[in-house]
């Protein structure tokens, strides 16, 4: 899609008042109190996602009430400007949320949320240029004609789209470049469209295609993996894939962590304790040894089977958050943290595993009257303790 000089000069204006956080009044999140504040006083960052509705994704094309109106909610925005300093799109830089079909592309929205952040002083992260599993791809990719010679389509479709998305928004510091591309189940590639067309290497494709269209952007791969027993074949097989690609000299800088912990938010329901505990160091060590840093990419908490007493919940929930986030931030190549939401009934996690006693679930650092809770202070005494380190992404 080609853009007009006008789209372009308002595109440049975006980058320009979006780039390096500085101790300005208006500036987001610079409060010595707030949570981004007490980060970056240890050379951290602390951010959110933010979202504009729902995106037409196979898991919440159904999605109504609350969640589906969160950037018309100033009382979110507000607690998002106070605390944050970066923001990540939900689904809005998605394939399914700016590729109505395979040569036109929607940026809309995600234009919306870009000029939100430049107007509040925030960094910007971008999720994601590939989301390597066909259930959260557009639907027209599953029937798209790649022709007699599949692998060579594929890639130009692959590395167009990169292109014209990255270029788009330079403001970018940092892009999932690939998400969740390992099956926990496995530990080898998911099959996508892209991997049946080119093979494994569409991956070093997407990150060298990043590169040339983001050569200042942190480059990162994004998955879900923890600590939990079952959790080996997954961690092994990311670990498996960044050796890889570091081999090859592929140009990745970072793995995010996803940490949708506790019990009910991901795959993994064990305690980071004991064995967990040093299985889980053990792989952080071996991403750090490859000389990659570490990002808390999308954090958040389900609380599935913990008490129905809201205020003992509450104090589990933060006791053991601040257990996962003391262990993470020990690590001083883990440059900042980013919750997936800020007030709990925009949580993806409502929609997901309820609890069996019909309560909602409790995920994120406010609760549905916009009030903080004990999972805030958890996050902000992580912060308070963590160790200093410089930081190098602005």
């Amino acid at each position: 899609m080609r853009m007009s000089r006008r789209e372009m000069l308002a595109l440049s204006a975006v980058a320009a008042a979006a780039m390096p956080l500085v101790a300005r009044a208006d500036v987001a999140g610079t409060a010595p109190d707030s949570l981004n504040g007490l980060a970056a006083a240890k050379g951290l960052r602390f951010g959110s996602c933010l979202g504009t509705g729902p995106s037409g994704a196979p898991r919440q094309a159904g999605v109504t009430g609350d969640r589906a109106n969160q950037f018309d909610d100033e009382r979110l925005k507000a607690i998002f400007v106070r605390e944050c300093g970066v923001l990540v799109p939900e689904n809005e830089l998605k394939w399914y949320a700016i590729r109505p079909n395979a040569t036109d592309f929607d940026f809309a929205r995600a234009d919306k949320l870009m000029a939100f952040a430049a107007a509040n002083g925030l960094l910007v992260r971008g999720h994601t240029l590939l989301w390597n599993r066909d259930i959260w791809m557009p639907p027209w990719t599953q029937t798209y004609d790649f022709g007699a010679k599949p692998g060579k389509k594929a890639e130009r479709l692959l590395t167009t789209h990169i292109q014209t998305v990255a270029s788009r928004y330079p403001q970018v510091f940092s892009w999932d470049v690939v998400n969740e591309t390992i099956a926990p189940k496995t530990g080898e590639m998911e099959a996508s469209v892209f991997t049946k067309a080119i093979g494994p290497e569409v991956i070093d494709i997407a990150f060298h295609a990043a590169r040339a269209a983001a050569p200042k952007a942190q480059l990162v791969y994004n998955d879900y993996m923890s600590w939990g027993v079952g959790n080996k074949v997954h961690r092994d097989g990311v670990l498996r894939l960044l050796e890889r690609l570091k081999k090859n000299n592929v140009p990745i800088d970072a793995l995010g962590v996803q940490a949708h912990i506790g019990p009910g938010a991901s795959d993994s329901t064990n305690t980071l304790e004991g064995e967990n505990e040093v299985a889980w160091r053990k792989f952080l060590d071996e991403v750090t040894g490859l000389g990659l840093d570490i990002i808390i990419t999308e954090f958040d908490f389900g609380d599935q089977t913990l008490p129905a007493d809201a205020a003992a919940r509450d104090a589990a929930v933060a006791a053991t958050a601040k257990h996962y986030f003391d262990v993470m931030l020990s690590y001083k190549n883990l440059r900042y943290v980013m919750a997936w939401g800020m007030i709990d009934k925009y949580s993806w996690l409502r929609d997901r595993m309820p609890r069996a006693d019909g309560l909602l679930k409790r995920p994120l650092p406010y609760d549905d009257d916009y009030q903080p809770k004990p999972l805030r202070e958890a996050i902000a005494a992580a912060f308070r303790a963590a160790p200093e380190r410089r930081w190098l992404l602005s």
